[in-house]
């Protein structure tokens, strides 16, 4: 058996395997015995078929499944040993091989070999790239605020209502005459929210109601004729309240009102730990801290872009062997998918190139990624999950539980090692280039991505 590697160019190489019948014969006959052991034919017993007859319904199958399993293996252990930097995977060099036959003792493979383009990344202090970082306003306090304040809110009984409290009670259906219906609609604990009754007519017949008192009012008119909410209401099938257009009265058993929880020191301690603020002002001045973390992964997702953006302008156009990457993408596409190639090449081939820039990257800044990281990662992504319903300080079982449940899946697990590395390398690009800090509001924050430019001046 011989190896061989030739460059073609710098970014293409050739390889080719050359195999002689020694390589592979023994392993053919010993697989071609296996065969004759299992194999079942009319007119032979069991493991009595003739070689022959074997050699000829199998032998060339069995060759080529040999070959291909060596091929396989000397290929790539080549191009691990010498260390050659290859784009995707060989492909088999039809040219070259025209005219080859499975017969022949003696046969040459020949490979394609897309190779990556040879270049440095040198970034450092002296590169600036702009860092947004998004100020944090006493509007946004103030609505974080209001949303702990509701959060650790409670629901009371009250004897009066208000707008916005629930009633609940006996609804029975009324005569014209204002008694109850016989076998009229009858609803025990039925539940109004006067609050999104449409009909505003209908609505200030709540006003002034009482827990022990009654309220006269028409479902048909309150919503407007709308079946869905008239039948859940009654609790009844939609078909079932079509026409439905008595009055009814009500007879309050419950008033609920939601209360949100006041600003003191039991609030402040649900939210961050007990102890860790002991006043309004304090509380509020950790809450825009809060507020300011949760805007950093957005600020460093955007410091990525525009260090991506700044690295590949600073690399400069990459040489790629363009026609053997078409036919890379083409072996590894859906039949459906292969027509596009063209079409998307020059993006495939800037995603490819950052690629490469970032390889380097994670190579000069000595990235690598333990499974604590994944772990950790899958922390924070459980945490900031729970963040955005306002749940700041989760018990750490919770946090625990719930991140193993993320880790079961391998797509998710892939995804939580790539942000892994891209925290790591903003982390390390931060620290080694020159941060041009410019503090902006959400909404200028928002605009950069109504715009691929982007502004390092």
């Amino acid at each position: 058996m011989n190896v061989k590697f030739e460059n073609v160019s710098k970014v293409q190489g050739l390889l080719s395997v050359s195999l002689e019948k020694a390589d592979y014969q023994e392993n053919v006959d010993k697989a071609l015995k296996e065969a004759k052991k299992k194999a079942q034919m009319p007119g032979f017993r069991p493991g009595m078929v003739p070689m022959s007859l074997i050699q000829k319904m199998y032998g060339k199958s069995v060759k080529a499944d040999e070959i291909n399993r060596i091929l396989q293996e000397k290929v790539f252990s080549y191009i691990k040993e010498n260390k050659i930097d290859m784009l995707g995977e060989p492909l088999p060099n039809d040219e070259k091989e025209a005219g080859m036959n499975i017969d022949d003792d003696s046969m040459t493979f020949w490979f394609d070999i897309a190779l990556a383009p040879q270049f440095e990344v040198n970034i450092g202090k002296d590169d600036a790239i702009t860092y947004y970082e998004i100020k944090v306003t006493d509007e946004m306090i103030d609505n974080q605020v209001k949303a702990y304040t509701r959060q650790y809110g409670e629901y009371r009984q009250v004897d009066a209502y208000a707008d916005g409290d629930v009633v609940k009670g006996l609804l029975v259906e009324l005569d014209s005459d204002g008694s109850p219906k016989e076998n009229g609609i009858v609803v025990e604990g039925a539940t109004v929210m006067p609050q999104f009754i449409k009909d505003e007519a209908e609505k200030t017949l709540f006003n002034g109601a009482v827990k022990g008192g009654k309220v006269v009012f028409n479902p048909a008119k309150a919503y407007q004729g709308n079946e869905i909410e008239i039948s859940s209401l009654l609790n009844r099938k939609k078909e079932e309240v079509a026409g439905v257009n008595s009055d009814f009265s009500l007879e309050i058993q419950d008033i609920t009102r939601f209360v949100e929880a006041e600003l003191n020191q039991e609030l402040f301690d649900h939210v961050f730990g007990s102890g860790a603020v002991d006043s309004e002002s304090s509380f509020r001045a950790k809450v825009g801290e809060s507020v300011a973390a949760g805007f950093v992964p957005d600020s460093d997702y955007r410091f990525l872009m525009d260090a991506r953006s700044y690295l590949m302008e600073k690399t400069g156009k990459l040489e790629f062997a363009d026609d053997l990457l078409k036919r890379i993408m083409r072996a590894n596409r859906r039949d459906d998918d292969k027509d596009n190639i063209d079409e998307t090449f020059d993006r495939s081939k800037e995603e490819l190139t950052w690629h490469l820039i970032q390889e380097k990257l994670v190579e000069k800044y000595s990235i690598k990624v333990e499974d604590d990281d994944v772990k950790a990662m899958a922390r924070e992504a459980t945490r900031a999950q729970f963040a955005q319903y306002g749940m700041m300080n989760l018990p750490d079982d919770l946090l625990e539980n719930y991140s193993k449940e993320m880790l079961k899946k391998r797509e998710t697990v892939d995804g939580l090692v790539n942000r892994a590395i891209g925290a790591k390398l903003t982390a390390a690009l931060k620290n080694d280039v020159k941060l041009k800090i410019k503090k902006v509001s959400v909404d200028e924050f928002n605009k950069l991505f109504e715009t691929s430019s982007t502004d390092n001046k």
